[in-house]
């Protein structure tokens, strides 16, 4: 039933969403010779607009140390299907390899996105 409740909310969430996409910001995922943290997410999504700035932050304090990436899947629906997301907002990250060794879904504070990034060898 939790299930059902799920994919229920997702499609009303996909079929209210705009249907334009910037597919020209995305980037490559993971980012080659980095550590990789992609945040897939809506701008219109609350748990997403709370990790907003969380990711902002992370931006500029990892940047040249570790790619931090933002997707809206509501506005580049292919994204989420391509990544297998089936709720957001979704983290994964990947090791320097490209290799994706983390998953988590909903939202994730700073300090768990910084244990992980450490974790797998990335410092302030």
């Amino acid at each position: 039933m939790k299930r059902l409740i799920l994919i229920f909310t997702i499609l009303i969430c996909l079929s209210t969403a705009p249907t334009f996409a910037d597919t020209a910001a995305i980037p490559e995922v993971p980012t080659k010779g980095m550590v990789t943290m992609l945040d897939l997410g809506a701008h219109k999504c609350v748990p997403c607009k709370m990790m907003a700035p969380i990711i902002t932050d992370l931006q500029k304090e990892y940047k040249g140390k570790a790619s931090i990436i933002f997707i809206d899947v509501w506005e580049n629906r292919a994204e989420a299907g391509k990544y297998g997301i089936r709720s957001i907002p979704t983290q994964i990250f990947y090791n320097k390899e490209g290799k994706e060794v983390k998953r988590h879904v909903g939202f994730m504070d700073k300090k768990s996105i910084v244990a992980v990034l450490t974790e797998l060898g990335v410092t302030e």
